[in-house]
């Protein structure tokens, strides 16, 4: 079995299969203490910076070792990468012939059962749904693995999706009659199977959130969990530590009762009715809540009159609605599944009727149509520490983003991993030649009217001086919108905004035209990876801190200050800190990559913690005047002319 220097010396396999090579220093170094915390059992928390080769450094170790191994990541976009490209590449070096698989979430795989429920009843479908459902039938025929992501004209959000997959509420498990065909079944059969299981962090805190009552058996057990992109896990796994309810939930229930009453139980009127009385009373409790999206404290919004009574009214229906199902028991298996959902419903609307929850935090969010009341731990410290001490395993996460001024504190203090081993890698690039921060002068204060406008007028003349090719990153959809009004109207290059298609569309077209500008929010923030020329300048328009009217960050600051700490400093500086470094880290993605990264926030001059986010970036050349950018940009494009020619 090759060691790891011979794996990633400039004379070792990797050099021999992968043209271009190098040997890093930090790459090895990672790689060996993976390999540590594998053979040893113990924790380990790496940021590793931009370039540093974190995949391979842990993949090696991972394939070298003997035993089983999960790898989840933020995405399903990523997890694929991770399985498709990256993991094919590094077997073939090492000659490995370990088994890998890769498995998603349930609602990623058709469900057999719910495509024939759906087969004959085109009447309780919407009409632009039809097409959709034509397209999943013909494809149906065809796929071996059952992935809904092989139907590449279907958008992320296409509604026939909840149609024709299952959830954990409706699938039938063991009584469904498809069992034995079940897509989900055989990729959780591979996974079992495999050495190395590709997950996400969705998916596995999903499972771990079953297996803590009892029932997860989704990821085998394995004797090394590695989290990539490991600064998303604490958010993730407070979703799923916690408890929701939404009328989008309820409303289902009642679609599906309708569905068995045309379809198998034509006798029984009282419980379709009964079904749609609880979906009317969901219906009417949205209407409580303005017709824009927002967030709110629960327990304030029950302060409410006409909501603590229309909350009574969706229980009392749910009730009724319990008392007919329960007569039909026994009758039908999916009207069984059904009745058991809807004693989880009664259970859950209990909980946001009662006003004593230490520990919790009450919020409710809502879409368009539907309200979703959530019930999430402040920490989830203690839990995830008694996870991981429970099993004798390996525990490795890792992201380029985990360190706050050279600290791990809060990624710690959020995971209980305060006694994990901690290790941080540099990154390879050379910022101060490659890069350049501009904190532009005379800028007013973030929160003035005037600074939209000033934010058009310099994005104006980064766009000119590098032609295009520029990322223009927000805090907020609001300022989106108004700056990318006003640059359609004033600047001839395409303007590409977030909203308007799929983030993928979004960035192919970015790609195709090299004078275009991609203005975006939280989701073009991290998890994107433009090389070269393509993207030589980000502007960020504020520090990212997070909106303080958020119900759930507020119930976190008052705990902290229940607690005697500093909650700006312990919560909302580390938070923005780690978001900022995720946004400036799309700019330099290679070592040939050059460009700058403009934040028009003048609290990075002004403000004493300025030197924390400061200190947290990387080293690049530094400057306040926006014409040695303009300079700069110039530079590289003279560079690329000269480079092409």
């Amino acid at each position: 079995m090759p060691s790891l220097d011979d794996v990633f010396s400039g004379s070792g396999l990797l050099a021999k299969a992968i043209q271009g090579f190098n040997p890093r220093q930090a790459q090895t170094d990672m790689a060996k203490a993976v390999a540590s915390a594998i053979n040893d059992a113990d924790s380990l928390i790496v940021e590793a910076g931009t370039g540093t080769g974190k995949t391979f450094a842990y993949l090696a170790p991972v394939l070298l070792s003997k035993g089983k191994a999960i790898v989840s990541t933020g995405t399903k976009n990523l997890q694929e990468q991770l399985f498709h490209r990256d993991l094919p590449v590094i077997k073939k070096a090492l000659a490995s012939n370990r088994k890998t698989a890769l498995l998603k979430g349930r609602a990623n795989y058709l469900c057999l059962h719910r495509l024939a429920q759906h087969g004959g009843n085109s009447t309780l479908v919407e009409s632009d749904v039809l097409n959709e459902l034509s397209t999943v039938r013909a494809w149906a025929n065809t796929t071996k693995t059952g992935d809904m992501g092989e139907v590449k004209t279907l958008p992320e959000d296409a509604r026939v999706i909840p149609l024709v997959t299952s959830t954990v509420d409706n699938c039938l498990g063991r009584d469904c009659p498809d069992y034995e065909d079940c897509y989900l079944v055989k990729a959780r059969k591979n996974a079992m199977e495999a050495d190395i299981v590709v997950v996400n962090h969705h998916l596995f805190f999903a499972d771990m959130a079953l297996r803590d009552t009892g029932f997860g058996e989704l990821i085998p057990e394995a004797d090394c969990i590695i989290f990539d992109e490991a600064h998303q896990i604490p958010e993730i796994a407070s979703e799923y530590f916690g408890e929701a309810i939404s009328t989008r939930q309820l409303t289902e229930i009642s679609k599906e009762i309708t569905l068995l009453y045309r379809t198998v139980l034509k006798d029984a009127d009282q419980l379709e009715k009964a079904g749609e009385k609880v979906r009317m009373q969901a219906a009417d409790l949205r209407l409580l809540f303005a017709d824009k999206p927002q967030r709110g404290n629960w327990l304030e919004a029950m302060e409410r009159e006409e909501v603590a009574t229309q909350v009574s009214r969706l229980e009392a229906a749910v009730g009724v609605l319990y008392d007919i199902c329960k007569l039909h028991i026994g009758r039908d298996k999916d009207l069984d599944n059904l009745f058991d959902r809807i004693v989880q419903s009664r259970e859950k609307l209990a909980l946001f009727t009662t006003k004593e929850h230490d520990g919790m935090s009450l919020w409710y969010e809502t879409t368009p149509r539907h309200i979703v009341m959530h019930m999430t731990p402040l920490s989830i410290a203690g839990k995830f520490r008694r996870f991981v001490e429970s099993d004798d395993r390996g525990w490795v996460f890792t992201s380029a983003t985990l360190v706050v001024d050279n600290d791990f504190t809060h990624f710690q203090r959020r995971m209980g991993l305060e006694k994990a081993r901690t290790m941080m890698l540099d990154s390879p690039f050379d910022y101060e030649r490659q890069a350049m921060l501009c904190v532009p002068r005379y800028l007013p204060e973030p929160h003035m009217p005037t600074m939209r406008k000033q934010l058009v007028t310099i994005a104006k003349k980064l766009i000119k001086a590098s032609g295009g090719r520029c990322f223009l990153l927000f805090t907020s959809h609001a300022a989106l919108q108004e700056v990318a009004a006003a640059l359609q109207e004033q600047i001839d290059n395409p303007v590409l905004v977030q909203g308007s298609t799929s983030k993928q569309a979004l960035l192919s077209a970015y790609l195709s035209d090299p004078s275009a500008v991609l203005l975006g929010t939280g989701a073009f923030w991290e998890g994107v990876d433009v090389r070269g020329n393509d993207l030589v300048c980000v502007m960020i328009d504020k520090l990212p801190f997070a909106a303080p009217d958020d119900p759930l960050l507020q119930a976190r600051l008052e705990e902290c200050r229940k607690k005697g700490g500093n909650p700006f400093g312990s919560i909302q500086i580390p938070q923005a800190v780690i978001t900022l470094k995720q946004g400036a880290g799309r700019l330099i993605r290679d070592p040939a990559d050059a460009g700058v990264l403009v934040i028009c926030d003048n609290r990075l001059v002004t403000k004493p913690y300025a030197q924390t986010f400061l200190g947290s970036l990387p080293p690049m050349k530094r400057t306040r005047d926006v014409s040695e950018v303009e300079t700069f940009l110039a530079n590289i494009e003279q560079t690329e002319h000269v480079t092409e020619e």
